[in-house]
């Protein structure tokens, strides 16, 4: 950074300035940066404390705490409806809220590659401003590291999120039984293939989004209608497929799903046959799966398609006894085929 008189430092060139290895070398360019970006975006009073770390207010009395993190190293930065940024914050609020939890707070890590463009930068950075004022979960706390050109790829996030479970609330993908329900909040592959397309520029006549999103809401209002729900689980990377064998794995069940019933968008389905996928087993980033009693199915899928993230909510198999916690899927034919467990990554850089 140039100085243009003692004490004064020119503000950080947020159009065409790139990062430098000053910018993670912990003195006053550091300083800058967090000053006129990070903290400018994510301004909140515990952020504000400017410590190493932050106090934060405890939850209500007999309420336990979750905590959840996930890197994101999502390739490209930018792809149609969302980002890296707004992926990051979306992504540990999930993994929070399928615990039951209520998202509280997040700290953001970042790791950013030399020569990067600050203007990039910036936009990464406003997206999750917006995503975490949208959530009402602030980010509290944060680090920010530089890596040499060549060493990294732009910018690498990772999120922690702590949030608030209500007392004598208990969700795990060990819970679901014989006879309960299967149910999913959406369209399944909507993620994973607007990744592909981007990256492999495909063109279809409607253009296919990411349907990254929080969850927290529309998961608030189904505990709401239905207190009975024994697992919840947002089916990212390895799609629907690979999150109904570790449910099945945990519980020791097996479940049956109904082809027909799970929906995929047309223009998904084909970026899937164009590319030999299987839509099971890609990464969604706004959608819920939910397993529930039989009697409580009904009260389900009514709640989820009351709330705007969840319309196109479906019923989509049942668990079944199965010493083998195999899960399978009755085709259109009327036969029926093994869904396993992901061999490998069929989508790397995903999210």
């Amino acid at each position: 950074m140039n100085k243009v008189k003692k004490g004064y430092v020119r503000p950080l060139d947020l159009k065409t300035g790139r990062i430098d290895m000053g910018h993670g070398a912990g003195g006053k360019a550091m300083a800058q940066l967090i000053d006129e970006l990070f903290a400018r975006a994510f301004a909140n009073d515990y952020l504000a404390q400017g410590d190493d770390g932050t106090v934060l207010p405890a939850p209500e009395p007999g309420e336990r705490l979750v905590m959840a993190t996930d890197a994101h190293v999502v390739s490209p930065l930018f792809f149609p409806g969302g980002d890296i940024g707004c992926l990051s914050v979306h992504g540990t609020i999930n993994d929070v809220a399928v615990m039951g939890a209520r998202p509280l707070y997040l700290a953001a890590s970042f790791i950013l590659e030399e020569g990067f463009p600050l203007a990039d930068l910036k936009r990464i950075v406003d997206s999750m401003a917006a995503a975490s004022r949208e959530a009402g979960v602030p980010v509290v706390t944060g680090d920010t590291k530089v890596v040499e050109q060549g060493k990294g790829d732009g910018v690498f996030i990772t999120t922690t999120g702590v949030g608030a479970l209500p007392a004598g609330r208990a969700l795990s993908g060990a819970q679901a039984q014989p006879g309960d329900v299967i149910l999913v909040s959406g369209t399944l592959g909507d993620h994973g293939m607007a990744i592909m397309a981007q990256r492999e520029s495909l063109a279809f006549e409607s253009e296919i989004a990411s349907d990254t999103a929080a969850l927290h809401g529309l998961i608030a209002d189904l505990l709401a209608a239905v207190p009975t729900v024994r697992v919840l689980r947002d089916p990212t990377r390895g799609g629907l497929a690979t999150t109904l064998n570790e449910i099945a794995t945990q519980s020791g069940v097996g479940m049956t799903l109904e082809e027909k019933a799970i929906p995929v968008r047309e223009q998904v389905d084909a970026a899937c046959e164009l590319l030999g996928l299987d839509p099971l087993y890609v990464a969604n980033e706004g959608k819920l799966v939910v397993i529930v009693p039989p009697e409580a199915a009904d009260a389900a899928l009514a709640a989820l398609r009351d709330h705007p993230l969840g319309r196109e909510a479906a019923r989509i198999g049942e668990v079944t006894a199965d010493p083998n916690a195999f899960v399978q899927i009755r085709t259109s034919f009327g036969g029926k085929r093994m869904v396993d467990w992901l061999s490998g990554e069929q989508l790397p850089r995903i999210c």
